[in-house]
Parts: structure tokens; sequence; C-alpha cells
């Protein structure tokens, strides 16, 4: 029988416990496991490193979300671009980025995989033959964020994908900003969709976390491989807390779109913003590819300050519901100064930010209350 998402987000990998019939998965917080003999562990559980039964109800509802075969949890999500990337990619392969990607995710190419002999080349991933220009014969992924952080630009998933296939590269897609909710990047050609679970996944700021969803089993066993060896592991209590995040992940994700698309109304007409970016607005570059391949346009919005970059320091600074806040994604509202919190990693560098951009992460209050915030953040 094939079900819904809501349905799936609470019942994937979490059926009763058949000891006790509890309907929430138990929290498993131990190491080690006994064995029956040597070498007949239980279940197929011997260290929690290599597997653990809340882990793995977490990762079979990842997959199922996601519309993969396997998903595998890690401690972050930078944890889980490592280990993609140590398992895929080998001293002298080549990776293409997007050109305003996450700082995070350019501080672990620009300053560690360089360092191990990754090459690496930022790219317009909105525009296909920029893409294209990018690729090299040593080329090993295509690496996409749809919508980019900060940015909030747009790919086109089918189309790079066939191009990345085309060139015998992977390509991988960071969905932290849309969700599985909104885009499944795995039905339109993606091999590997990877995750922040911290953001939108946990959705309430208290768990720290990273996914990887595949469809190629041979792939998902070698990355399973490295996960274990290289060690970066979600926990089982932050396992159990992103699973009972994930459970009204369809629900926050509706109404974190409802308010968004309302403070987008409100900031386009206030003469305090110069310009914002928001894949909804039919003059945004990206908005008929993300209303093919996206239900509906997410809870992250960013704007450039008419006054320049001290006008955009003062709006964050001034905002009291919008808390001033690294991450996003989750119950409340944030907002932040990319230049000098989250990309700050990127400055001088190809992928640096505009200095008058503001982002805002959109929570679940009243919308009113965050708009009255907004105005008097804006005042001058």
């Amino acid at each position: 029988m094939t079900h819904g998402f809501e349905t799936l987000a609470i019942h994937a990998g979490q059926e009763p416990d058949p000891a006790t019939g509890a309907v929430v998965p138990p929290i498993f917080q131990t190491s080690t496991y006994a064995q029956d003999a040597v070498g007949s562990p239980r279940q197929g559980y011997e260290y929690s490193r290599t597997a653990n039964p809340t882990r793995d109800a977490l990762q079979e509802c990842l997959a199922a979300l996601e519309g993969g075969r396997r998903a595998l949890a890690f401690a972050s999500g930078l944890a889980a671009e490592d280990t993609l990337l140590r398992t895929i990619c080998r001293p002298g392969d080549h990776v293409v980025i997007p050109d305003d990607a996450y700082g995070g995710t350019y501080r672990l190419f620009a300053r560690v995989a360089q360092r191990w002999g990754l090459d690496w080349t930022p790219a317009s991933i909105h525009n296909v033959d920029s893409v294209r220009a990018a690729i090299t014969d040593r080329t090993k992924i295509v690496w996409l964020e749809t919508p980019t952080n900060p940015l909030l630009g747009i790919a086109d998933i089918a189309a790079l994908a066939q191009l990345a296939h085309d060139r015998g590269a992977l390509l991988v897609v960071d969905n932290t900003f849309a969700s599985p909710y909104l885009q499944q990047p795995l039905h339109l050609g993606a091999d590997l969709v990877v995750h922040s679970t911290t953001k939108y996944i946990g959705g309430h700021s208290d768990v720290v976390g990273g996914a990887l969803v595949g469809t190629d089993e041979e792939l998902m066993q070698e990355l399973a491989y490295h996960q274990n060896a290289m060690g970066a592991i979600a926990g089982p209590f932050d396992a159990w807390l992103t699973l009972r995040g994930i459970k009204t992940l369809g629900v926050r994700m509706d109404r974190h779109c409802d308010n968004a698309e309302r403070v987008v109304e409100f900031l386009q007409r206030h003469k305090a913003v110069g310009q914002v970016l928001y894949p909804g607005l039919p003059e945004h570059h990206g908005h008929e590819i993300a209303a093919k391949q996206m239900k509906r346009f997410g809870g992250m919005v960013s704007f450039r300050a008419a006054g320049g970059e001290e006008a955009a320091v003062e709006i964050c600074n001034r905002a009291k519901l919008f808390v001033l806040g690294e991450s996003l994604g989750g119950v409340e509202s944030l907002i932040e100064h990319p230049g000098r919190m989250t990309h700050a990693s990127a400055a001088g560098s190809p992928l640096e930010v505009p200095g008058d951009l503001v982002r805002l992460s959109v929570g679940i209050e009243t919308i009113d209350d965050l708009l009255a915030d907004l105005e008097q953040a804006l005042a001058r």
C-alpha cells in the first residue's frame, strides 16, 4: 500500500515496539550489545557506532520521505558532507559547487578538502551552461543547493542530473532549505540527497544532525561502510529527537510557507528594502523551475537593505521577535546578517555574499506579530 507524506513521517520505521507495544520508538541509549555466541550478535547489533535501533528507525523514515532506498544519519550536516566527499572522491578529483553555497560547505571544500587534494570550481548553478563549462574530465560530483543559501537561487535538478550523468559525474542535492516535504530530488534524477537535519527536519532548534539519502544500493553500502569507519554518527537521543520533529514536518512546512509569503508581501512594499529574494515571486529568475519541482516555495526569505551594509546590520540588531541567530528551519523565526555570520568564511572569495543582505528564517508564530516586529526593525 502506498502512503502519503504525513503518514510516512509518522509511521515509517516507527512501528510499535514489539517487546512493550510502545507507539514511540525507544531510545536505545547503549554502546554495546550482548551476543549469543562469538560472532553471533542478536538482530545484527553489536556496537552502536555501527548500528543502533533508534538510528535505524530515523534512517528508515528519512529514506521513505525522500523516496530513497536507504538513508544514513550523521552527527551533523557537515559530517554527512565530509563522509560523502571522502567516499566518492580521491585526491586530484574535481567537484562543481554553487557560487553562493552555504559558508560551512564552502569552508569544507576550500579549507579542508582542498588540502587533501580535492579541486573545486564555483558555478552559477541556476545556469546549465555555467555548470557545463565548469565540469572537467576529473569531475566526480556536481553539487547543488536549491534553493541556495543565502541568495535563494534555484537549480534545475532534472537538467543538471542529465548533464552530470552525461559527463560521468554524480549529482548531489543539498535539500535542507526545501525539506522532502516540498521537494524530492531523487525523483528528479539526483543520485544523493544531503540534509542538515538540524533545520526543518528536526524543526525545533534542539538537535544537530545530518543525513545522506540515495537510491543506488552499492553506493549507499559504500557510504555506510565509511559512516562506520569514520564514526560521525547520530547518537540515539539525537536520532530520537529528530524523529520526533519529523512527525510534524508537513504541517510545519505549510505554516512556514504561509508566513513566508505574507512576509514577502510586506517586504516588497517597504521603502527600507531594496530587493526581496524569494523563489515564489514571479520575477525571481528561478520561479518557473521552482514551481515545477517544488510543492511550495519554502520558509526562507532574503532581502537587501536599501541603506547598504550598515543598515542591514542595524535591522538585524533591532529585531526582537525574530531572534538574531545562525541556523534556520526551527519553529521560531530567526534573522541574521550572512556576510558577518553564517557566510563570514566566504569573505574575500568568489562566494562572498552582498554586505547589504539579510536572511530570514520565517517561523510559525502568529503572522501579525512577525510583521509588526519587521516593521519596527525596518524603521529608520
